[in-house]
């Protein structure tokens, strides 16, 4: 991992970061987890996973959006610490399935996880959270009490995203939730609905995890059986998005990182980066499609720009001001993001399914398929006491079943 590092390299590199920037800290701000902590394990999971793969693939590892419905159900449920826990186990499914993959191929994962399963799985992720898109476009308080200057403020921050996703050019293309979230907070300012209080009253230079434990944003993980049965089955969502995105970065470079340094070798940096970012109190990792786009755009594969994004991330993280100016982002603002975002979510999940060509006149994929949307969307709940299982997590796991248990030669009724 030996290399020069230009003037120029150190601008693209943070230029990376940029474009991860909007999406990275959203997460966080939605679920109640620290926006600093998440810069931080994002840079060091970054870090790691170079690391691992000795810096071969172009890929930045930030807050994955699959795990917020999760995350906000979990802390509900299990309380944060818990929460954390079962994140952290989330981490040790990807090491197994890059155990599997390291002695059994790609192979394994396109038996057990094909697009009938993930496409809905996908798709439940971003309908589950449709409500609390709605939810937060109502006020500036987080209420149910109708404000028409917040749902203006909502659907502003939605226009802006919307028409730099069908007009932008060049790097602006890349960024659309960060313009939108910049427009929208710009408004609430002319409104007068920012306060910036928590702003004047933070510190230049700050310990995140000090500032955390102070506003319970933060708490040591703990390992419970319910909440770990909770979560773990949710990493299948991202586990299949990592292998896209790793195709697609292959693609895009003209490199089959596949095979060099290998999937199990990236699932596994992946992996570790979202067991440790758990363990400290931040979202688990995923890789990002936006910078898989930059770095496609620039036509500059090199890992070594990803590292210097990550350092930029951790040192960001320790800037106090930064942390407290992220949390004073109307609630409408991000509403309006997230009506978008949790729409595409869903609406990747759909275009799973029809890329892959999967038949849905043939009534063995029409039952998973509606089986899985049905039991995550309505809460499905099986188990006993502690040991339950429910919402997206029973849903993937019931796909898993369904799929590999109905017989493949359905005769399809004219």
């Amino acid at each position: 991992m030996k290399f020069n590092i230009s003037g120029s390299e150190i601008i693209l590199g943070a230029q990376m970061l940029f474009v991860a920037f909007g999406a990275l800290v959203l997460v966080p701000l939605l679920t109640g987890l620290d926006p600093s902590i998440a810069l931080f394990t994002a840079g060091l999971g970054t870090i790691i996973f170079q690391l691992i793969t000795k810096a071969r693939v172009p890929i930045f590892l930030a807050s994955s959006f699959a795990f917020i419905a999760p995350i906000q159900v979990g802390i509900q449920e299990y309380g944060l610490g818990a929460t954390l826990g079962g994140l952290a186990s989330a981490g040790l499914l990807y090491i197994l399935l890059a155990a599997l993959v390291k002695f059994r191929g790609i192979k394994i994962i396109e038996k057990y996880l094909p697009p009938v399963v993930t496409g809905p799985v996908i798709m439940v992720i971003g309908l589950k959270l449709a409500p609390v898109a709605v939810g937060m476009t109502k006020n500036f308080t987080g209420g149910n009490e109708l404000d028409f200057t917040a749902i203006a403020v909502a659907l502003f921050s939605l226009a802006v995203t919307i028409y730099v996703v069908l007009k932008g050019k060049r790097i602006i293309s890349l960024i659309p939730i960060l313009i939108g979230i910049v427009s929208g907070y710009l408004l609430s300012i002319i409104l007068g609905k920012v306060n910036y209080q928590a702003v004047a009253e933070a510190s230049w230079f700050s310990i995140p995890w000090t500032n955390a434990t102070e506003n319970g944003s933060f708490a040591f993980p703990v390992f419970e059986i319910g909440a770990i049965l909770f979560i773990l089955p949710v990493a299948i969502a991202p586990a299949i998005e990592h292998v896209g995105d790793i195709l697609a970065i292959s693609e895009a470079a003209k490199k089959n990182y596949v095979k060099k340094p290998g999937l199990h070798k990236t699932l596994l940096g992946d992996g570790i980066a979202t067991f440790t970012a758990s363990l400290l109190g931040g979202p688990p990792n995923t890789t990002y499609s936006e910078v898989t786009g930059a770095v496609a755009l620039i036509k500059k594969f090199e890992p070594k720009l990803m590292i210097i994004a990550a350092v930029f991330a951790i040192l960001l993280a320790f800037f106090g001001k930064l942390g407290a100016a992220l949390k004073t982002i109307p609630i409408p603002v991000m509403g309006g993001i997230m009506v978008l975002l949790f729409g595409m979510i869903a609406a990747i999940g759909i275009g799973s399914l029809v890329n892959n060509k999967v038949d849905m006149s043939n009534p063995r994929n029409l039952v998973i398929v509606a089986v899985i949307l049905v039991f995550g969307i309505g809460d499905m709940i099986l188990g006993y006491g502690e040991y339950q299982f429910s919402g997206i997590g029973l849903a993937g796991i019931v796909g898993i079943l369904l799929n590999s248990l109905l017989p493949k030669n359905v005769p399809i009724n004219t």
